[in-house]
Protein backbone atom coordinates (compact mmCIF):
# COMPACT_ATOMS: atom_id res chain seq x y z
CA UNK A 1 0.00 0.00 0.00
CA UNK A 2 1.23 3.69 -0.85
CA UNK A 3 1.46 6.51 1.79
CA UNK A 4 -1.91 7.99 2.11
CA UNK A 5 -2.39 11.24 2.04
CA UNK A 6 0.04 13.82 4.02
CA UNK A 7 -1.04 16.87 5.87
CA UNK A 8 0.22 19.08 8.33
CA UNK A 9 -2.20 20.46 11.07
CA UNK A 10 -2.37 23.06 13.94
CA UNK A 11 -1.82 27.02 14.16
CA UNK A 12 0.17 28.38 11.79
CA UNK A 13 4.09 28.32 12.42
CA UNK A 14 3.15 24.93 15.11
CA UNK A 15 1.76 22.81 12.41
CA UNK A 16 1.92 18.45 13.59
CA UNK A 17 2.58 16.63 10.63
CA UNK A 18 -0.71 13.47 10.30
CA UNK A 19 -1.87 11.61 7.60
CA UNK A 20 -5.96 10.79 6.44
CA UNK A 21 -5.96 6.59 6.55
CA UNK A 22 -7.91 5.08 3.56
CA UNK A 23 -10.80 5.15 5.60
CA UNK A 24 -10.62 8.82 6.03
CA UNK A 25 -9.71 8.90 9.62
CA UNK A 26 -7.00 11.93 10.46
CA UNK A 27 -3.83 10.31 12.27
CA UNK A 28 -1.09 11.28 14.17
CA UNK A 29 2.62 11.39 12.21
CA UNK A 30 4.63 13.36 14.84
CA UNK A 31 5.50 10.29 16.52
CA UNK A 32 6.79 8.68 13.32
CA UNK A 33 8.26 11.68 11.60
CA UNK A 34 9.08 14.98 12.83
CA UNK A 35 7.38 17.18 9.46
CA UNK A 36 6.70 16.75 6.31
CA UNK A 37 9.25 18.77 4.13
CA UNK A 38 11.98 17.70 1.28
CA UNK A 39 14.04 16.16 4.02
CA UNK A 40 11.37 13.74 4.37
CA UNK A 41 10.85 13.17 0.90
CA UNK A 42 14.14 12.92 -0.02
CA UNK A 43 14.58 10.04 2.58
CA UNK A 44 13.61 6.60 1.41
CA UNK A 45 13.76 5.42 5.09
CA UNK A 46 11.88 7.96 6.78
CA UNK A 47 9.40 7.09 4.11
CA UNK A 48 9.34 3.52 4.57
CA UNK A 49 8.58 4.31 8.38
CA UNK A 50 5.66 6.32 7.27
CA UNK A 51 4.29 3.77 4.89
CA UNK A 52 4.68 1.36 7.96
CA UNK A 53 2.57 3.32 10.48
CA UNK A 54 -0.11 3.88 8.00
CA UNK A 55 0.02 0.63 7.38
CA UNK A 56 -0.42 -0.94 10.71
CA UNK A 57 -3.86 0.90 11.32
CA UNK A 58 -2.10 2.01 14.75
CA UNK A 59 -1.15 5.78 15.00
CA UNK A 60 -3.13 7.83 17.11
CA UNK A 61 -6.54 9.46 15.73
CA UNK A 62 -6.47 13.34 15.50
CA UNK A 63 -10.26 14.79 16.62
CA UNK A 64 -9.77 17.16 13.09
CA UNK A 65 -13.06 19.34 14.41
CA UNK A 66 -12.12 22.95 14.48
CA UNK A 67 -8.41 21.59 13.73
CA UNK A 68 -7.02 24.10 11.25
CA UNK A 69 -5.75 22.32 8.35
CA UNK A 70 -1.99 23.69 7.20
CA UNK A 71 0.08 24.05 3.80
CA UNK A 72 0.89 20.58 3.44
CA UNK A 73 4.75 20.84 3.19
CA UNK A 74 6.57 22.70 5.18
CA UNK A 75 10.36 24.81 4.43
CA UNK A 76 9.46 25.07 0.97
CA UNK A 77 12.49 26.14 -0.89
CA UNK A 78 11.38 27.09 -4.28
CA UNK A 79 8.20 27.54 -5.87
CA UNK A 80 8.31 27.63 -9.57
CA UNK A 81 5.66 28.68 -11.83
CA UNK A 82 4.77 27.61 -15.69
CA UNK A 83 2.80 30.43 -17.25
CA UNK A 84 -0.17 29.97 -19.89
CA UNK A 85 0.54 25.82 -19.68
CA UNK A 86 -3.03 25.19 -20.70
CA UNK A 87 -4.53 25.40 -24.85
CA UNK A 88 -7.58 26.56 -23.46
CA UNK A 89 -6.35 29.59 -21.26
CA UNK A 90 -4.29 30.27 -24.15
CA UNK A 91 -7.12 30.91 -26.29
CA UNK A 92 -9.77 32.85 -23.79
CA UNK A 93 -6.39 35.54 -23.38
CA UNK A 94 -5.93 35.72 -26.96
CA UNK A 95 -2.20 34.88 -26.19
CA UNK A 96 -0.21 32.75 -28.41
CA UNK A 97 0.36 29.29 -27.01
CA UNK A 98 4.28 29.12 -25.66
CA UNK A 99 6.83 28.03 -28.01
CA UNK A 100 8.56 26.84 -24.45
CA UNK A 101 6.97 26.86 -21.14
CA UNK A 102 6.87 30.43 -19.74
CA UNK A 103 8.68 30.37 -15.96
CA UNK A 104 8.19 32.76 -13.32
CA UNK A 105 8.65 32.41 -9.56
CA UNK A 106 6.48 33.01 -6.32
CA UNK A 107 8.16 33.14 -3.24
CA UNK A 108 7.48 30.22 -0.58
CA UNK A 109 6.36 32.89 2.15
CA UNK A 110 3.39 33.59 -0.22
CA UNK A 111 2.27 29.81 0.89
CA UNK A 112 -0.91 29.70 3.26
CA UNK A 113 -3.12 26.73 4.50
CA UNK A 114 -5.72 25.84 1.89
CA UNK A 115 -8.54 27.02 4.32
CA UNK A 116 -6.73 30.23 5.15
CA UNK A 117 -7.90 33.79 4.43
CA UNK A 118 -6.23 35.43 1.28
CA UNK A 119 -6.09 38.93 1.45
CA UNK A 120 -6.50 41.31 -1.18
CA UNK A 121 -3.93 44.19 -1.60
CA UNK A 122 -4.25 47.66 -0.94
CA UNK A 123 -5.27 49.31 -4.08
CA UNK A 124 -6.22 46.61 -6.00
CA UNK A 125 -8.71 46.20 -8.51
CA UNK A 126 -7.88 42.81 -10.20
CA UNK A 127 -7.02 40.31 -7.65
CA UNK A 128 -7.92 36.60 -10.23
CA UNK A 129 -8.34 33.52 -9.16
CA UNK A 130 -6.00 29.93 -10.65
CA UNK A 131 -6.68 26.54 -9.66
CA UNK A 132 -3.30 24.91 -10.41
CA UNK A 133 -1.84 21.44 -9.91
CA UNK A 134 1.30 21.81 -7.59
CA UNK A 135 4.31 19.32 -8.42
CA UNK A 136 6.27 18.42 -5.13
CA UNK A 137 10.06 17.36 -5.88
CA UNK A 138 11.38 14.70 -3.83
CA UNK A 139 14.72 13.77 -5.37
CA UNK A 140 17.76 16.33 -6.49
CA UNK A 141 17.30 17.27 -9.85
CA UNK A 142 19.50 18.54 -12.58
CA UNK A 143 19.47 18.35 -16.30
CA UNK A 144 17.06 15.26 -16.68
CA UNK A 145 17.50 13.68 -19.71
CA UNK A 146 13.56 12.41 -20.43
CA UNK A 147 9.99 12.15 -19.37
CA UNK A 148 10.37 9.23 -17.43
CA UNK A 149 13.74 10.61 -15.44
CA UNK A 150 11.73 13.57 -14.75
CA UNK A 151 8.67 11.93 -12.98
CA UNK A 152 11.04 9.15 -11.07
CA UNK A 153 12.09 12.65 -9.16
CA UNK A 154 8.17 13.59 -8.26
CA UNK A 155 7.59 13.02 -4.69
CA UNK A 156 3.75 13.74 -5.34
CA UNK A 157 1.06 16.61 -6.05
CA UNK A 158 -1.59 18.79 -4.16
CA UNK A 159 -3.69 21.33 -4.77
CA UNK A 160 -2.41 25.40 -5.26
CA UNK A 161 -4.08 28.31 -5.93
CA UNK A 162 -1.79 30.70 -7.75
CA UNK A 163 -3.69 33.86 -6.72
CA UNK A 164 -2.85 36.75 -9.21
CA UNK A 165 -2.95 40.70 -9.34
CA UNK A 166 -3.41 41.39 -12.79
CA UNK A 167 -2.98 45.22 -13.26
CA UNK A 168 0.37 44.45 -10.61
CA UNK A 169 1.40 41.63 -13.23
CA UNK A 170 0.96 42.98 -16.46
CA UNK A 171 0.15 46.60 -16.49
CA UNK A 172 2.66 47.73 -14.11
CA UNK A 173 6.25 47.84 -15.79
CA UNK A 174 8.82 44.71 -15.43
CA UNK A 175 8.14 40.98 -14.87
CA UNK A 176 5.05 39.36 -13.58
CA UNK A 177 6.63 39.11 -9.94
CA UNK A 178 4.60 42.12 -8.80
CA UNK A 179 1.13 40.87 -8.95
CA UNK A 180 2.40 37.07 -8.25
CA UNK A 181 3.89 37.67 -4.47
CA UNK A 182 1.57 39.51 -2.57
CA UNK A 183 0.73 38.37 1.16
CA UNK A 184 -1.18 34.69 0.87
CA UNK A 185 -1.21 34.04 -2.56
CA UNK A 186 -0.30 30.44 -2.40
CA UNK A 187 -2.95 28.63 -0.78
CA UNK A 188 -1.38 25.25 -0.82
CA UNK A 189 -2.99 21.78 0.07
CA UNK A 190 -5.31 20.16 2.05
CA UNK A 191 -2.56 17.17 1.08
CA UNK A 192 0.43 15.84 -0.25
CA UNK A 193 -0.74 12.66 -2.44
CA UNK A 194 1.98 11.00 -3.24
CA UNK A 195 3.02 10.28 -6.90
CA UNK A 196 2.54 6.23 -6.56
CA UNK A 197 -1.29 7.09 -5.96
CA UNK A 198 -1.44 9.57 -9.25
CA UNK A 199 -1.14 7.25 -11.75
CA UNK A 200 -1.71 10.08 -14.61
CA UNK A 201 -1.25 13.20 -13.79
CA UNK A 202 -2.48 14.46 -17.40
CA UNK A 203 -5.97 12.93 -16.75
CA UNK A 204 -7.09 15.22 -13.57
CA UNK A 205 -9.98 17.30 -13.50
CA UNK A 206 -9.62 20.80 -12.08
CA UNK A 207 -12.36 22.79 -11.17
CA UNK A 208 -12.68 26.51 -9.29
CA UNK A 209 -16.25 28.23 -7.88
CA UNK A 210 -16.41 31.72 -7.13
CA UNK A 211 -19.69 32.48 -4.44
CA UNK A 212 -20.95 29.04 -5.64
CA UNK A 213 -20.86 29.97 -9.33
CA UNK A 214 -18.38 27.50 -11.27
CA UNK A 215 -15.79 29.08 -13.24
CA UNK A 216 -12.99 26.88 -13.89
CA UNK A 217 -13.83 23.04 -15.17
CA UNK A 218 -10.57 22.04 -16.54
CA UNK A 219 -8.79 19.15 -17.12
CA UNK A 220 -4.71 18.48 -16.88
CA UNK A 221 -5.25 17.09 -20.33
CA UNK A 222 -5.25 20.40 -21.85
CA UNK A 223 -1.72 20.92 -20.45
CA UNK A 224 0.30 22.26 -23.42
CA UNK A 225 3.72 21.07 -21.42
CA UNK A 226 2.84 18.24 -19.30
CA UNK A 227 4.17 17.68 -16.09
CA UNK A 228 6.79 15.61 -17.22
CA UNK A 229 8.34 17.65 -19.86
CA UNK A 230 7.71 21.25 -17.31
CA UNK A 231 10.00 18.87 -14.80
CA UNK A 232 12.78 17.68 -17.48
CA UNK A 233 12.24 21.35 -18.74
CA UNK A 234 12.88 23.16 -15.81
CA UNK A 235 15.97 21.45 -14.62
CA UNK A 236 18.01 22.58 -17.72
CA UNK A 237 17.68 25.82 -16.52
CA UNK A 238 18.17 25.33 -12.31
CA UNK A 239 18.46 22.92 -9.94
CA UNK A 240 15.20 21.65 -8.63
CA UNK A 241 15.49 19.96 -4.51
CA UNK A 242 13.51 17.91 -2.66
CA UNK A 243 10.36 20.32 -1.03
CA UNK A 244 10.34 22.34 -4.44
CA UNK A 245 7.42 23.03 -5.54
CA UNK A 246 6.14 23.64 -8.95
CA UNK A 247 2.76 25.03 -10.57
CA UNK A 248 1.88 24.40 -13.70
CA UNK A 249 -0.40 26.21 -14.92
CA UNK A 250 -4.17 26.91 -15.03
CA UNK A 251 -6.92 26.13 -17.58
CA UNK A 252 -9.28 28.26 -18.79
CA UNK A 253 -12.28 30.15 -16.81
CA UNK A 254 -9.98 33.54 -14.90
CA UNK A 255 -11.73 36.84 -14.63
CA UNK A 256 -9.16 37.90 -16.70
CA UNK A 257 -10.56 36.07 -19.88
CA UNK A 258 -14.11 37.34 -19.21
CA UNK A 259 -15.96 39.97 -21.07
CA UNK A 260 -16.13 43.50 -19.46
CA UNK A 261 -16.32 44.34 -16.44
CA UNK A 262 -14.30 41.46 -15.23
CA UNK A 263 -15.81 39.91 -12.33
CA UNK A 264 -12.51 40.50 -10.54
CA UNK A 265 -12.45 39.04 -6.53
CA UNK A 266 -13.17 41.52 -4.08
CA UNK A 267 -13.30 40.95 -0.22
CA UNK A 268 -16.43 38.94 1.22
CA UNK A 269 -16.36 36.41 -1.93
CA UNK A 270 -15.26 32.95 -1.36
CA UNK A 271 -13.44 30.62 -3.93
CA UNK A 272 -13.39 27.14 -3.33
CA UNK A 273 -11.50 25.07 -6.07
CA UNK A 274 -10.44 20.98 -5.70
CA UNK A 275 -8.49 18.79 -7.99
CA UNK A 276 -9.97 15.44 -8.54
CA UNK A 277 -8.09 13.03 -6.08
CA UNK A 278 -6.15 15.65 -4.27
CA UNK A 279 -8.84 17.44 -2.20
CA UNK A 280 -10.41 20.58 -2.12
CA UNK A 281 -9.95 24.32 -0.35
CA UNK A 282 -11.33 26.85 0.60
CA UNK A 283 -10.69 30.69 1.18
CA UNK A 284 -12.84 33.89 2.12
CA UNK A 285 -11.31 37.00 0.85
CA UNK A 286 -10.86 40.12 2.98
CA UNK A 287 -8.78 43.33 2.36
CA UNK A 288 -5.31 43.87 3.10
Amino acid sequence: MGIMKLLRVGTAGSERPALLDAEGVLRDLSGVVPDIDGALLADDDALGRVRAAADSGELPVLDGEGLRIGPPLARIGKIVCIGLNYHDHARETGAEPPAEPVIFFKAADTVVGPNDTVLVPRGSAKTDWEVELAVVIGRTARYLGSAEEALGHVAGYAVAHDVSEREFQIERGGTWDKGKNCETFNPLGPWLVTADEVPDPQDLSLKLWVNDELKQDGTTAEQIFPVAEVVRYVSQFMTLYPGDVINTGTPAGVAMGRPEPKPYLRAGDVVELEIEGLGRQRQQLKDA
